[in-house]
């Protein structure tokens, strides 16, 4: 029997309608006040550049957001992701030797695959689909409920540049 969707579910559905011919709808300040966030034109504004932009850094989504509203603070790009992170509004990911990025794919365990030259990043579905990859052969007595994967190589754009850089001798 299937359940219904999760809570985590329902608010990434709402994500996805959160404007409209840029004005804010009323969908995302509910959100905002269902878990207990003060509603600001910098929250709302960095929540919809985050869903334009996944795995954008901080620095990226502040002046995307810049752009469009005018003056904000470094400070207060960085608290408030901080904030959407705490409450699970959207995913904060640092991947080796990168900058923390963020995304509003939240709570369906998915994981990365990220281009080692040109750091382009894709989403990934659970690679076998469902969550048996929460299960860890000893969990010392965690209780687990995220776990994070990346899987790591060349795209097929940097790839056909690395082969024409260095081509390998076919010749016998």
């Amino acid at each position: 029997m299937s359940q219904g969707p999760t809570q985590q579910q329902l608010i990434l559905d709402k994500v996805q309608y959160w404007w409209s011919d840029g004005v804010v709808s009323e969908s995302a300040v509910e959100l905002l006040r269902q878990h207990g966030v003060q509603v600001t034109a910098q929250r709302l504004a960095l929540m919809r550049v985050v869903a334009e932009h996944p795995h954008a850094t901080a620095d990226e989504l502040g002046d995307e957001v810049r752009s469009q509203l005018g003056a904000i603070s470094r400070q207060a790009v960085y608290d408030s992701l901080g904030v959407l992170v705490d409450k699970n509004l959207i995913r904060r990911i640092q991947p080796a030797g990168s900058a923390a990025r963020y995304e509003n794919r939240i709570g369906d365990n998915h994981h990365h695959l990220i281009c080692r030259s040109c750091r382009v990043m894709f989403d990934i579905d659970c690679a076998t689909g469902e969550v048996p990859c929460l299960t860890a052969d000893d969990n010392h007595g965690f209780e687990i409920d995220e776990a994070e994967v990346i899987y790591w190589g060349h795209c097929p754009t940097c790839h056909a540049a690395t082969q024409q850089q260095h081509p390998t001798n076919l010749t016998k």
